[in-house]
């Protein structure tokens, strides 16, 4: 068996399926298994102890936080009852702090683990916050779509608005800054590279699609030569050239969400122009709903697309193989 083989083989798959959390791992001996793990709360969002990926947290639509300390097979629910919990970021530094955006936007954080999440009332004082509108759900208020901590600066984190602010904080949380610079109104994610702590990216629907920076997240530049569609779905990083990126955009909200789908993944390596990457020619009949890279995988890309299927490169877009497995329609995915 190939190490390209062996790499896919040993990884667990945890994704959002119509509001059901789903988990893929292959079993030896006995190919890959697809199991429904958590149905009873409607999850939306999925993040990682970025040190132990064993520790997963879900937000969900209305029933707050669940926690999983065994990769996903088993669940329960840890705090913020009521809440709609529509992003969440558990620190590198410190596995028992995690940040958790809710709609209508709103900044909570625990610092033991979940076991108490006071609210970030500093959040509420950004500028300008009076105008945060968001036309993707009913009702039309502005969330905190993504959260991310700053792997070499423990007090640093951002938080992506839909749509409204980049907005950061030096102090974890307790004051923060109005709209970046350069950077995307309408965040659809947001990131920290994970090894070289100043890059930070982003990806949107407004703008150039897609941003990043270079001074961990005070100033952004939107790389927009080579991109023939604007709005950005999704985004990761390679983990040891932070040089390099990928992007995944479409002409607009319908053609990224709907069925009707047309999509772009693009790679972008040292400054250069958006060249196109993928498993068929431009443009794809799936969405790349989630993009993953991971430490210590150089060149290694998944893609959760659309429909549920998960493709995945190993020498950094120039070549495709899809995954044994079908995860349901991801609509957002965590390798483990």
């Amino acid at each position: 068996m190939s190490n390209y083989q062996i790499d896919i083989d040993s990884r667990v798959f945890l994704a959002i399926a119509d509001r059901r959390i789903v988990r893929a791992e292959c079993a030896q001996g006995s190919g890959w298994r697809v199991e429904t793990v958590l149905a009873d709360a409607p999850a939306v969002t999925l993040a990682a102890d970025p040190n132990n990926h064993n520790t997963v947290y879900a937000g969900t639509q209305g029933e707050g936080v669940y926690h999983s300390a065994d990769g996903g097979r088993h669940w329960r629910a840890l705090g913020l009852a009521g809440q709609i919990v529509k992003s969440l970021a558990v620190s590198p530094h410190d596995a028992g702090v995690i940040y958790a955006g809710v709609k209508p936007a709103a900044v909570f954080k625990s610092v033991n683990g979940g076991q108490s999440w006071p609210e970030l009332t500093g959040f509420r004082r950004i500028p300008n916050r009076w105008w945060w509108f968001s036309p993707a759900e009913a009702p039309f208020r502005a969330y905190v779509n993504a959260i991310s901590v700053s792997p070499v600066e423990p007090g640093v984190v951002m938080a992506g608005i839909e749509f409204g602010a980049l907005a950061r904080s030096e102090d974890g949380g307790r004051t923060w800054s109005g709209h970046l610079p350069g950077a995307i109104r309408d965040c659809h994610l947001l990131t920290f590279h994970g090894q070289y702590g100043q890059w930070a990216y982003e990806a949107g629907g407004t703008g150039g699609g897609a941003a990043f920076s270079r001074d961990g997240g005070r100033t952004w530049l939107q790389l927009r030569a080579g991109l023939v569609r604007k709005y950005g779905v999704a985004c990761a990083a390679d983990p040891a050239l932070p040089e390099v990126w990928y992007v995944a955009v479409a002409p607009g909200p319908r053609k990224a969400y709907g069925r009707d789908v047309e999509a772009y993944l693009y790679r972008a390596s040292a400054g250069s122009d958006w060249q196109p990457i993928g498993w068929e020619p431009h443009p794809m009949g799936q969405m790349p709903r989630s993009l993953v890279t991971l430490p210590n995988a150089p060149g290694h890309l998944y893609v959760g697309t659309t429909f549920g299927d998960v493709w995945h490169t190993a020498d950094y877009g120039d070549s495709w193989r899809r995954l044994p497995f079908n995860l349901g329609g991801g609509l957002s995915m965590l390798v483990l």
